[in-house]
């Protein structure tokens, strides 16, 4: 079995914000020559997360606002704040949208349904963060 392993680097200029990495990824896997395998894409800060959705600016604003709502942006209202940090909302935004993907290879190619892509999704910007890719397989 071969193993592939990459840290892509992503700096955000904003708090928030949605990325699609996917060919990124995609040149990762290329760069790995792996045909049949698993493909791993985690988020290595815990305010970003790592998804999968469509590609649909409208979907994204949604995510912001629903978000938004589940987890208010709040410099003081946070126990986490009484830490010196401001950013309590960032990391329960990354609870809700997720830590990690797995995407199956298949002959070279992810096993991707329609519309499916993959988003890095930034919730306490403005300064670099990473994404572990890990591909596993033959």
């Amino acid at each position: 079995m071969k193993s592939y392993r990459k840290e892509l680097w992503f700096n955000i200029p904003d708090r928030r914000g949605f990325l699609n990495i996917t060919p990124d990824v995609e040149n990762c896997l290329a760069q790995s020559g792996i045909d049949e395998g698993l493909c791993l894409v985690n988020a290595m800060h815990i305010t970003a997360s790592v998804f999968i959705n469509d590609d649909e600016s409208g979907l994204h604003q949604d995510f912001e606002r629903w978000l938004e709502l589940l987890a208010p942006f709040d410099p003081q209202g946070y126990l986490h704040h009484r830490t010196g940090e401001d950013n309590g909302d960032a990391h329960l935004k990354r609870s809700i949208m997720g830590r990690e993907v797995v995407v199956a290879v298949t002959e070279g190619k992810f096993d991707f349904g329609p519309w499916e892509q993959i988003f890095y999704g930034e919730f306490d910007g403005r300064r670099k963060k990473r994404v572990l890719v890990k591909i596993i397989g033959e």
